[in-house]
């Protein structure tokens, strides 16, 4: 990187605009900043700085935004910075603008301005815009220099009062600019990494202990024991045990045990742990405790043989109760079965007392049956004459109404005349089905005659219709036929139409291609004509590149001369006076360049020809084929010819149709005609068909006048008839009925009275309520038969031997035998409850250790892998006792670059130092708890010792410092990538030294020009100024500060 020129407008206490011409300062490689304090010698550098990364260094970046604005500037002068430099082969111009105030344009007071930047690239003689955005800025400026601004203004402005500071840090300040001057945030991120994965790995240990803690917890509450010790105590060492448990919070290799939780365990609530037991007992184990899943393994195998003793004494208690429980049962029911044996043969003397009392009434009753028995001979004749009575009078009643309905004169007739005036009527309608045959011969002729009359009126509508029609049959056909004419010469139209039109959109097609392509080629010609010029331009700048090459082959031939070595051109081995490259110098790269830049312009030339010929050959086939008219009048006619295409189409497509329409007019014609001739056909058929029936009619109306008398039809004279024979009929029958019930009435009541006489009546009547009825008659045997059933089973209890021995015995006491029964239950109840919940906690333990048993196995890899990732995470750290100088991963990576560090600071610091001092790394281990690892030490080669750099003096320690800086930037140059630095800039700190080490010190700093480096110094050192002839002298004023170009000796200038 090199800079060339600064421009200040308005900048810190810069009120105007100030140029920095860095090529003529650098002439000589060396050059002084000098002024009063307060001047600005330090703004230039945060110029410098601000412009390339849009920020000025750190240690004046304050708190907030800085204030850039010069104080001394007018309201119309803007501030603004603008560094002309190469980077990476490069000519760039950045120019930056901060927020800023300015006067309103119209109006009175201030607007605010935005921030702008602006990056341009001189290329060809030219600057070209490359972008205006501060981040596309900011990237490609970090690109090209390969460096952050930290480490920029550590390695390009070297601020010395920084350096000495850094010479006597601690380690941990001195990492941290380390750090950010090589950026080894990544091994920083390695360590909180690792820190972050052990604590993932400690509370993954920790949550699984909390699940065995609270497994154990829950083991404690099934078993029940208050007198197991507490969840989670360590079984105290014994006289044969192999060891014991490790202790809580016990490291393992210099790792620590998980974290505790504040919160011990407690025992379960309302089980206390027994007073003497608790004060010889150790403390509980916590989660994350080495030995925790060992201690709860071991505490569960004594729960569950505790378990088991208590389960083993439950069972026992159950059998002894149980057999306790039979025996009180076996007494309790043999004294409820006495009880109940004494309480049958009381019941038993009870009911026998009870039957001897009701003897009377049994008596009573079963003569009331016997007299029942009797009866039921009777019974069936006295329900014969009851059914004949029933039969007499429902005969005299029909009788006496079918008489009600005679005429007047046969009421009181007997069966005889009744019955011969019924045969008279029989005979006179059987003289009717004649005449009624001939009736229903004359209505079918009726029915016949209307439905001819029907039939004629649809013929005459039919034939009316069809005359219409066929009236205007010549008419319809004209029309029909004259369609079919006009859609044939339309269809024969649009054919030809059509035909018209491919060759219409062909030239159509042709016209537009050649109004396209006749601006086409005339960009084509402009193209070609701007490619002859940049192909005329290259060829130049190439052939004067190639001219400046030959004028200066003498200072490149130079350039590969070494001594000892011949010259290409005169083969001597001596060089005295090689020549000397000029500024600007032309080397054959660039040659190369340019005539490949001219080469690529020539291939553009070429081209654009090529295209521009073949644009001109298609415009020429474009125009053959549109002939001479314009796309316009192409247009015109397409669009006519397509109007006319589109109706003759229309049109024609009604050809079908028309000729379908002929085609059912003709049918139409001929089935009108078929259906005209069909009409008349019937008409003069249905004329003689009538005339023969209306004489049918006639002849059978006279014959039926006589047979219907003075009815209306036949048909009511024979139901007249009819009715008539129905009631004399029925009054024959009646009257034969009532007869015949009264005879057999009195044969039934000769019957009755036999019967009650035979069964010991005196008359019917009493044989009639000696009769019981179906209920009645089973209501009196279940009562007889209930009497006989009790005496039979009083009798059966009263010989029972087991009855009369328990009567015979004293009387039982149950309530004493059943109170026993329900303590021995009682006792049972308890006993089984016992051996069922024994049981219940034997499985849930064993259900339970064996799920801690699984967690305890999964959990150590777990635990392992925690071990494994704490260690690691501590040695990374810098707190394992494995790492023995107490050295963090990043301060270890740190240390390697400041080794080199190191290294490149003494090559300097020996001449500066006249061979005394060498600068070394130290990492021997601090004092305390604090971080080593970045130590600096001096070697003093007159004394042999080693010793701390806070044991140099003032001068010394600038010196050191200068080398120190030194160093640091060709290690960050190289970690960078290598980048060239041709400008650097020492801020302060010549003061110190006596004359013989500043001239030391200026001997190492002039040295650095021999890579065509230019350095320049900031200081107030008036020795300097004598001894660095190119200078830049910062004055200071009322109306701001300015700078002046000054050579040693020659008076200043702007």
């Amino acid at each position: 990187m090199r800079l060339h020129r600064l421009t200040l407008t308005a900048f810190g206490p810069f009120g105007g605009t100030q140029t920095i011409d860095f090529d003529a300062l650098s002439a000589d490689g060396l050059f002084l900043f000098h002024g009063p304090t307060g001047a600005g010698k330090t703004s230039v550098l945060d110029a410098v700085c601000y412009a390339l990364y849009n920020e000025v260094p750190g240690t004046r970046q304050g708190s907030g935004a800085p204030v850039l604005r010069s104080d001394h500037a007018a309201d119309g002068t803007l501030t603004q910075v603008v560094l002309d430099l190469t980077v990476g082969g490069r000519r760039l111009e950045i120019t930056r603008r901060p927020e800023q105030l300015r006067r309103k344009k119209k109006g009175t007071g201030f607007t605010k301005e935005r921030a702008t930047s602006e990056l341009r690239e001189h290329r060809s003689g030219a600057w070209e815009p490359l972008s205006r955005s501060h981040q596309e800025i900011g990237e490609e400026i970090k690109q090209l220099l390969g460096m952050s601004r930290e480490q920029f203004c550590q390695v390009v402005l070297l601020p010395q009062g920084e350096f000495a500071r850094f010479l006597g840090a601690k380690d941990t300040a001195r990492g941290e600019l380390l750090g950010r001057l090589f950026d080894t945030g990544r091994f920083g991120a390695v360590e909180k990494r690792l820190a972050e994965l052990r604590r993932a790995a400690e509370a993954g240990v920790r949550a699984g202990d909390d699940g065995l803690l609270a497994l154990a917890h829950r083991m404690r509450q099934a078993a029940g024991d208050p007198s197991l010790p507490e969840v989670g105590t360590p079984a105290p060492a014994t006289a044969t045990g192999g060891g014991t448990t490790a202790p809580a919070g016990r490291a393992r290799d210099g790792v620590p045990a998980p974290r505790t939780a504040s919160r011990r365990p407690a025992a379960v609530a309302g089980q206390a742990v027994p007073a003497q037991r608790a004060a010889a007992a150790p403390a509980p184990l916590t989660p994350g405790d080495p030995g925790l899943a060992e201690a709860v393994l071991e505490w569960a195998a004594l729960a569950r043989s505790s378990a088991r003793e208590r389960r083993d004494i439950a069972v026992v208690a159950a059998r002894t109760a149980e057999h306790a429980h039979r025996s009180a049962q076996e007494h309790a029911d043999a004294v409820r079965e006495l009880a109940r044996l004494q309480h049958r043969h009381a019941r038993a003397r009870e009911r026998a007392d009870a039957l001897a009392a009701r003897s009377d009434a049994h008596e009573a009753a079963r003569e009331r049956m016997r007299q029942a028995l009797a009866a039921d001979g009777v019974v069936p004749l006295l329900d014969l004459r009851a059914e004949a009575e029933r039969a007499h009078r429902t005969a005299v009643a029909a009788e006496q109404r079918i008489r009600a309905a005679l005429p007047e004169g046969q009421q009181e007739a007997g069966a005889g005349q009744l019955a011969a005036r019924e045969r008279s009527l029989r005979e006179e309608l059987g003289s009717l089905s004649a005449a009624r045959r001939a009736e229903e011969r004359a209505d079918a002729i009726a029915v016949q005659l209307r439905a001819l009359e029907r039939e004629a009126r649809t013929d005459e509508d039919e034939l009316a219709e069809a005359d219409a029609w066929l009236d205007g049959w010549d008419a319809l056909r004209d029309a029909c036929e004259r369609r079919v004419e006009t859609a044939h010469t339309e269809a024969t139209r649009a054919v030809r139409l059509e035909a018209e039109t491919g060759p219409l959109r062909t030239r159509l097609a042709a016209a537009r291609d050649r109004d396209r392509l006749t601006g086409d080629a005339a960009a084509g010609e402009q193209r070609l004509t701007d490619a002859r010029e940049n192909a005329v331009t290259a060829r130049t700048t190439w052939l004067d590149l190639k001219e400046r090459r030959l004028d200066g082959i003498a200072a490149e031939l130079a350039g590969g001369l070494a001594p000892g070595t011949a010259c290409k051109v005169c083969g001597a081995t001596e060089h005295p006076d090689p020549a000397r490259a000029e500024a600007g110098r032309v080397d054959r790269a660039d040659e190369e360049a340019a005539l490949a830049a001219f080469q690529r312009a020539d291939t553009r030339r070429e081209e654009a020809a090529r295209e521009l010929q073949g644009l001109r050959d298609a415009l020429a086939r474009a125009e053959a084929d549109a002939g001479g008219a314009t796309a316009a009048e192409l247009e015109a006619l397409a669009a006519d010819l397509g109007r006319s295409l589109a109706e003759a189409r229309t049109a024609g497509a009604d050809l079908h149709p028309a000729q379908e329409a002929l085609r059912r007019a003709e049918r139409e014609h001929d089935l009108r005609r078929e259906a005209r001739q069909a009409a008349l056909t019937r008409i003069t058929a249905r004329t003689t068909r009538r005339e023969q029936l209306d004489h049918d009619l006639a002849a059978l109306e006279e014959e039926l006048a006589r047979a219907r008398g003075g009815e209306e039809s036949v048909a009511r004279r024979a139901a007249h008839l009819e009715r008539q024979l129905d009631v004399l009929a029925g009054a024959v029958e009646a009257v034969r009925a009532a007869a015949d019930a009264a005879d057999r009435l009195k044969e039934a009541d000769a019957r009755l009275a036999d019967a009650a006489f035979r069964a010991g009546f005196g008359n019917p009547a009493l044989a009639e309520e000696a009769v019981l009825g179906p209920a009645a008659r089973r209501e009196l045997q279940e009562r007889l038969d209930a009497r006989a059933r009790e005496e039979a089973a009083v009798a059966a209890e009263l010989a029972d031997p087991q009855t009369v021995d328990a009567a015979a015995r004293p009387a039982a006491a149950p309530e004493a035998a059943a109170a026993a029964l329900a303590a021995a239950t009682a006792r049972l109840r308890e006993a089984s409850s016992a051996e069922a919940a024994a049981r219940t906690r034997c499985q849930e333990l064993d259900r339970l250790s064996a799920t801690a048993v699984t967690d305890a196995r999964r959990l150590a890899p777990l635990r392992e892998e925690y071990h494994r990732v704490a260690e690691l995470a501590a040695l990374a750290a810098g707190t394992s006792t494995r790492n023995e100088r107490r050295m963090r991963l990043e301060s270890y990576v740190l240390a390697a670059r400041l080794e080199q560090v190191a290294a490149a600071a003494t090559a300097r610091l020996r001449r500066m130092s006249a061979g005394r001092y060498t600068l070394v790394h130290s990492d021997a281990r601090a004092g305390g708890n604090a971080r080593s690892g970045l130590g600096l030490h001096v070697i003093d080669h007159w004394t042999g010792k080693e010793r701390d750099t806070a044991t140099l003096s003032g001068g010394e320690t600038f010196f050191v410092s200068l080398a120190l800086a030194l160093g640091l930037a060709d290690v960050v140059t190289e970690e960078a990538g290598g980048v060239r630095l041709d400008t650097l800039f020492i801020d302060e700190g010549f003061g110190s030294l006596d004359e013989q080490t500043l001239d030391e010190v200026l001997d190492v700093l002039d040295s650095l020009r021999e890579r065509d480096r230019a350095v320049g110094i900031v200081s107030h050192v008036a020795d300097l100024r004598r001894r660095v002839p190119a200078q830049l002298r910062v004055v200071k004023g009322r109306a701001g500060s300015a700078v002046r170009h000054e050579v040693a000796g020659a008076g200043p200038h702007d």
